[in-house]
């Protein structure tokens, strides 16, 4: 297949996990990497265990490993969310989540759109009534016209059984 005039570095083909293979464990990063990542935090952990029984009672409230700067710096923003990382077998499965404004606002719309059918359909809402009159005139209309007509045929049929006399 022809790339055009110009074609890519080979720097551009760069492929980044999405979340859904991050999940499925089908992502496309080495292995080794996350081997070795975890062997190097099991050091860091070891460190920081002889650490603290050295140090005794100071930094038993910390349970969180800190990243990067944030276990240099102590910071208490009331904004911010820790992150909550939930196992598959700890997700309860029955558990409904709520619905945002705009689905809640859906699903009423689509509620009241029902209840106004089967209101209409019974006849009961203020449009169907105006409708069941203007039917009911129309059947008046169309029952007397059927009658003007079986008169005229009535009438003709008179007027050729005299004219053959």
């Amino acid at each position: 297949m022809g790339r055009g005039k110009f074609k890519s570095k080979p720097t551009g083909h760069r492929q980044f996990s999405t979340p859904e293979d991050l999940l499925a464990g089908t992502s496309t990063r080495p292995r080794t990497f996350s081997k070795k990542e975890a062997e190097y935090d099991e050091v860091e952990e070891e460190i920081v265990e002889s650490s603290e029984e050295e140090s005794g009672d100071e930094s038993e409230g910390r349970d969180e490993k800190k990243k990067g700067i944030q276990g240099i710096i102590e910071i208490e923003n009331p904004n911010l969310v820790k992150p909550k990382t939930l196992k598959a077998r700890d997700i309860d499965i029955g558990k409904t989540t709520e619905l945002s404004r705009r689905e809640r606002e859906e699903i009423e719309k689509q509620r009241a759109r029902e209840r106004y059918m089967r209101l209409q359909e019974q006849g009961k809402t203020e449009e169907a009534r105006k409708d069941l009159e203007r039917l009911a005139l129309i059947r008046e209309q169309r029952a007397e016209a059927a009658r003007k007509r079986e008169e005229e045929r009535a009438a003709r049929e008179q007027k050729k059984v005299a004219a053959r006399k």
